[in-house]
């Protein structure tokens, strides 16, 4: 085709993760490797200075550690990770987010602009610090989502199922001592479990104490139509857009993030390849195990740079996926270097 991909190549799935993928640095080392991506984390950090006071890079060369800091910082590595695939030629079928990384997936489909994602992911984190931060916990537990309802049926609003990744990936929030005495069981029982290094409940009851400010921080963001169809995790499929309002953002907050189940309506719709666009891959396991045929990185932790980047176009490529490889080439100091004269053989 002439741009290196086979002809009738598809389109992945762009997907953004919630809060974990972090880590000090994220994002700086491929911003002096690209100025694509240093162009749009520029745009996003104009867009977010508004409402945080902040500069931007500065955060990302900290510890990342505050809910009001780490999710702003999240949100604007995402957006630029997405517009530096889409400079390589991999444009999103559609695009699927999780809990905060709807927040992108929105901007990047077209149905938020750039100041209202900032707005929401800017506003919504500063209301969780002030009010929600050292209340809470939440845990990832290594178990079917039926098999953990039951587990924390009888700790009534004390702890929620927050998210269903994975048929074996799911995750619960609460207080922090029920999730300390559901947690002791179940690694007594050899369940293989991890702690979430956030010290708020998300996607639990405690969202409701919040649910009034919420609503007056984000009536002013305007909702319109995506250019690139957008699957929610709220309600478990394609969505129309338009409907991504400031309590649409409540919702996101409030209830389970229903991850596997849109993930399955994704695959069903004929959408198997993703690109997760985030500074480290942490939903491609739940992906695969729902039945994806190919899930790309971009970055992973402590490994952000031009090389990393660069591996993860070339597994796209090898998956299938149109990749406009020429884009590599376009940039100062590139050269290009004749083959060896005779015949390769094996």
């Amino acid at each position: 085709t002439g741009d290196g991909a086979p002809a009738g190549a598809p389109s992945p799935v762009f997907v953004f993760p919630g809060q974990g993928a972090q880590w000090s640095r994220m994002g700086l080392e491929l911003a002096d490797a690209f100025p694509v991506f240093d162009d749009a984390l520029r745009e996003c950090a104009a867009a977010l200075a508004p409402f945080v006071g902040r500069d931007l890079r500065v955060e990302l060369a900290g510890g990342l550690g505050r809910v009001d800091v780490v999710q702003p910082a999240s949100w604007a590595v995402m957006v630029s990770l997405a517009r530096l695939w889409e400079s390589f030629g991999v444009s999103p079928a559609a695009v699927v987010g999780h809990s905060q990384g709807e927040i992108a997936a929105a901007v990047v489909a077209g149905a938020l602009s750039l100041e209202d994602g900032a707005r929401i992911v800017a506003e919504r984190s500063r209301v969780i610090g002030e009010r929600l931060a050292g209340r809470g916990g939440m845990a990832s537990v290594a178990l079917p989502a039926e098999t953990v309802r039951e587990r924390v049926a009888g700790f009534g609003d004390r702890l929620a199922v927050a998210a269903v990744n994975g048929p074996s990936s799911t995750v619960v929030s609460g207080e922090p001592t029920a999730l300390d005495e559901l947690l002791a069981a179940l690694e007594g029982e050899e369940v293989r479990v991890r702690r979430i290094a956030v010290d708020y409940a998300s996607h639990s009851s405690h969202v409701e104490s919040i649910r009034e400010e919420l609503l007056d921080v984000l009536a002013p963001i305007v909702p319109r139509s995506a250019t690139v169809p957008f699957y929610s995790t709220v309600t478990g499929g394609l969505l129309d857009t338009e409907q991504l309002d400031a309590a649409y953002w409540v919702r996101n907050l409030r209830q389970t993030v229903e991850f596997e189940a849109t993930t399955r309506a994704l695959i069903a719709d004929g959408l198997s390849a993703f690109v997760e666009c985030s500074a480290h891959p942490v939903l491609a396991v739940g992906i695969q195990d729902s039945g994806a045929t190919a899930v790309i990185g971009s970055l992973k932790r402590h490994d952000g740079g031009r090389d990393r980047f660069l591996a993860g176009v070339a597994a796209a490529w090898a998956s299938g996926l149109t990749v406009a490889a020429d884009a590599l080439f376009h940039r100062p100091g590139a050269r290009r270097h004749p083959l060896p004269t005779y015949a390769f053989q094996r």
